[in-house]
C-alpha cells in the first residue's frame, strides 16, 4: 500500500470518528436533557457517578499502554530478540504463514530504522490504557514518532488491536509496518549487509556495532592523514604570502601554526564523514558533540598561537617603545585567559551542557568568589593601575620601599623586580600599586652634591681661590649642566672650612653618572693641592705656648662704647632702633672690593 493512500485512509478515519461524536453530542444535548420537574429533581441530584478507569490489561509482552508498549519494543531490540519485538507489530495485514519469518525481518528493520532517525522519549507517551484523547487523533491510535525521510516527514502510528482472545492491547500500526521497507532501504545499511558477514552487524558495544567501530579507525586514519597533506601544502603556501607581502610576519610565525591547524582539519574531516557511518541517534549526538569540542578546542589553540605570534612582532617593532613593551605581557595573557573562557563554555555547549544555567551559576558564585578572593581582585585590579598609570615599565629601574632593581615582569597579579643582589623580589600588584615608587629611568639628569672640608689652617685667600677654581670647573665641564651649578662656603664646622658643591650630571644612565662624578672629583683634588691647603679630617690640635691674656685696652674701649649707648637709649639689645637701622641698611660694600662682579 503506498504512503498516500494510507495518509487518506488515516484523514477518512479521522473524519469519521469525529462525525460519530458530533451526532452524539447533539443527541445527548437535544433528547436527554431534564425539563420541568425532572429538571428540579436533577439540581437535587448530586450529580452523575464518575466513570471508572479502565484497567491495565494483564498481557505477557506489558501491550497495555503505549508507553509500555514502546518500553517491551527497544527491550527487545536492545537484546537483538527480533522475534519478541516482532510482537509489539500488527501484522495482520500479512499472510498468516509468512508472519513468522517476515514479522523478525521488519522488527529489525523498524528497530534500526528508529535507533538511526528519531529520538524517543517515553515519558511523552500515554501511560493510561485508553491513549491521549487530546492528540487529535482516534481514540486508538497514539503518535510513536515523525521520521524524516528525504521526500517528506512519514509519521508513525501505534493502535491499540484486539490480541487472540479479543483484550485490547497496543502495537505498531499496520499502516506503519507497510512503511517499513521503503524506510529501511533509505536509513538501513545498503550494499555493506550484502558483503560483510552478520558478526559485524550484530557485535555491539557502548551501542556501536563492530563494524561502525572498524569505521571509526578508518575515518580517522584517512582524516588525519588527508590534514597532514593539507596543513603542508597551506604552510607552504602562507610562508611564501608573508614572505613576499608587506606582513610583518616572519616565516616561522607560519610555521608555528602548523599543529592546531592539523588537528582543526583533520576533526573537521572526521564530522563531515561520521554520518557515512549509519550510527544511531544517541550515539551520532555523541560523536557530533565530542567532535564539535574538539574543533572548539582546537581553534582556541589556533588563536592562542596567532595571540603569541602577533605579540612577538609588535614587540619586535617596539623595541624603543616603553610602553608597549610594558602593556604587551599582561595584554597577551589576558587575551588567552579571555580565549580560554570562551573555549570553555563553546565545548561545555557542544557536549550537550546547558551553558545558561552555567553561566547563572556562574553569577551567583562570582559574588560568593568575589568576597572569598578580595585580595586576589585587589591585585587582579592593581595590576590593571599599573598597566594604565605607568608608574614603572618592564626594564626600568626603581625604588620601591629600601628596595633598587630592575622590573622584570609585571603580572597578572604579582609584579617582579631584580634586586642590586640579583635575587627576584615579588610583590602583590595591589600592595605595589599604593606603595612610593621612584623611578631612576625617567631622571633627565642626575644630581651631585657633595660638601667639601677644608683644614682650619686655609687662610681666606686660599679659600678663594678654591671657590673661583670650582665654579670654573662646573662651568667649563661639557657633561654637566650650569644652571643650577653652584659652589658656596656654607660654614665653620667641627674640624673643617665646608664648601657645599650642588650641581647636575647630563645623564640618566647610572653607569655614566659614576664616571662623570669621578672625573669631577679626581679635579676637585688638583684644585685643593694647586691652592696649597689640604682636605681636613676629625682631628685636635694643641697648642702649646705663652698666653697673651687679653688686650686691656680694648676692653676698656669697648666697656664705654656700650656704657655710652645705655646712657643714650641706643644699645641695639634686643632690637635696633629702627631710624638708625634704616640709615646704615645696604651701606656695606657686596661684593667686597676686589671681586670680579664689583
Amino acid at each position: 500500500m503506498s504512503g498516500r493512500l494510507v495518509e487518506e485512509e488515516i484523514e477518512m478515519e479521522r473524519f469519521v470518528w469525529r462525525a460519530r461524536w458530533t451526532i452524539a453530542w447533539w443527541l445527548l444535548v437535544a433528547g436527554l436533557a431534564p425539563t420541568g420537574s425532572a429538571a428540579q429533581g436533577a439540581e437535587a441530584t448530586p450529580g452523575p457517578a464518575p466513570t471508572p478507569t479502565v484497567q491495565r490489561p494483564v498481557d505477557d509482552y506489558d501491550r497495555g499502554t503505549p508507553r509500555s508498549a514502546v518500553r517491551g519494543l527497544f527491550a527487545a531490540c536492545g537484546a537483538m530478540d527480533y522475534k519478541r519485538a516482532a510482537e509489539f507489530l500488527d501484522l495482520r495485514r500479512i499472510r498468516v504463514t509468512e508472519r513468522e519469518d517476515v514479522g523478525p525481518v521488519l522488527a529489525r528493520q523498524l528497530c534500526l530504522v528508529l535507533d538511526r532517525t528519531v529520538w524517543i522519549d517515553l515519558e511523552q507517551l500515554s501511560d493510561t490504557p485508553e491513549g491521549d484523547r487530546e492528540d487529535g487523533l482516534p481514540p486508538r491510535r497514539e503518535s510513536l514518532a515523525v521520521v524524516p525521510t528525504a521526500e517528506k516527514p512519514t509519521r508513525l502510528f501505534l493502535e491499540r488491536v484486539p490480541r487472540e482472545d479479543g483484550v485490547l492491547i497496543w502495537k505498531v500500526a499496520a499502516d506503519t509496518v507497510a512503511r517499513i521497507p521503503a524506510l529501511y532501504q533509505e536509513f538501513g545499511y545498503g550494499p555493506l549487509e550484502e558483503y560483510l558477514p552478520k558478526p559485524f552487524f550484530e557485535w555491539m558495544f557502548l551501542g556501536v556495532r563492530l563494524w561502525q567501530w572498524i569505521g571509526f579507525l578508518l575515518l580517522g586514519t584517512i582524516s588525519w592523514a588527508a590534514a597532514w597533506v593539507l596543513t603542508r601544502i597551506l604552510v607552504r603556501v602562507g610562508r611564501t604570502i608573508v614572505s613576499q607581502s608587506w606582513v610583518p610576519l616572519s616565516e616561522d610565525a607560519v610555521v608555528v601554526m602548523r599543529a592546531p591547524l592539523h588537528a582543526l582539519l583533520a576533526l573537521v574531516l572526521f564530522r563531515s564523514q561520521v554520518p557515512l557511518l549509519a550510527l544511531s541517534v544517541r550515539s551520532a549526538h555523541f560523536v557530533q558533540g565530542l567532535t564539535g569540542a574538539g574543533i572548539v578546542l582546537a581553534v582556541a589553540w589556533l588563536l592562542m598561537r596567532a595571540v603569541d605570534v602577533v605579540a612577538r612582532s609588535i614587540e619586535e617593532r617596539a623595541t624603543n617603545r616603553q610602553a608597549v613593551a610594558s602593556l604587551l605581557p599582561l595584554g597577551r595573557r589576558a587575551t588567552k585567559v579571555f580565549l580560554a573562557g570562551l573555549t570553555l563554555l563553546a565545548a561545555l555547549q557542544n557536549l550537550g551542557f546547558d551553558v545558561t544555567s552555567v553561566l547563572a551559576g556562574l553569577g551567583i558564585g562570582g559574588l560568593a568568589v568575589a568576597l572569598a578572593g578580595q585580595k586576589t581582585l585587589e591585585h587582579l585590579f592593581g595590576g590593571i593601575t599599573l598597566v594604565a598609570d605607568q608608574p614603572v615599565r618592564v626594564g626600568e629601574v626603581c625604588r620601591i620601599g629600601d628596595k633598587i632593581g630592575v622590573v622584570e615582569d609585571i603580572g597578572l597579579r604579582s609584579t617582579r623586580i631584580r634586586t642590586l643582589d640579583r635575587t627576584v623580589l615579588s610583590i602583590p600588584n595591589g600592595e605595589f600599586a599604593s606603595m612610593q615608587i621612584e623611578n631612576f629611568s625617567r631622571r633627565d639628569r642626575i644630581r651631585l652634591a657633595a660638601t667639601l672640608g677644608l683644614r682650619y689652617e686655609t687662610t681666606p685667600d686660599q679659600l678663594r681661590y678654591v671657590l673661583v677654581e670650582l665654579k670654573k670647573l662646573l662651568l667649563s665641564h661639557p657633561k654637566v649642566s650650569p644652571e643650577p651649578a653652584r659652589v658656596r662656603f656654607a660654614g665653620f664646622g667641627a674640624y673643617s672650612l665646608d664648601i657645599e658643591l650642588l650641581a647636575y650630571i647630563e645623564t640618566s644612565e647610572h653607569e655614566e653618572f659614576l664616571a662623570v662624578r669621578e672625573d669631577l672629583f679626581l679635579r676637585i683634588m688638583d684644585i685643593v693641592a694647586e691652592s696649597g691647603t689640604a682636605f681636613a679630617f676629625p682631628s685636635h690640635t694643641v697648642y702649646c705656648g705663652a698666653d697673651s691674656g687679653i688686650d686691656l685696652a680694648r676692653q676698656q674701649a669697648a666697656e664705654t662704647q656700650v656704657r655710652e649707648w645705655r646712657a643714650q637709649h641706643r644699645l641695639w639689645l634686643p632690637y635696633p632702633p629702627e631710624e638708625e637701622a634704616a640709615a646704615i641698611r645696604g651701606s656695606l660694600a657686596y661684593p667686597p672690593p676686589g671681586s670680579a662682579i664689583s
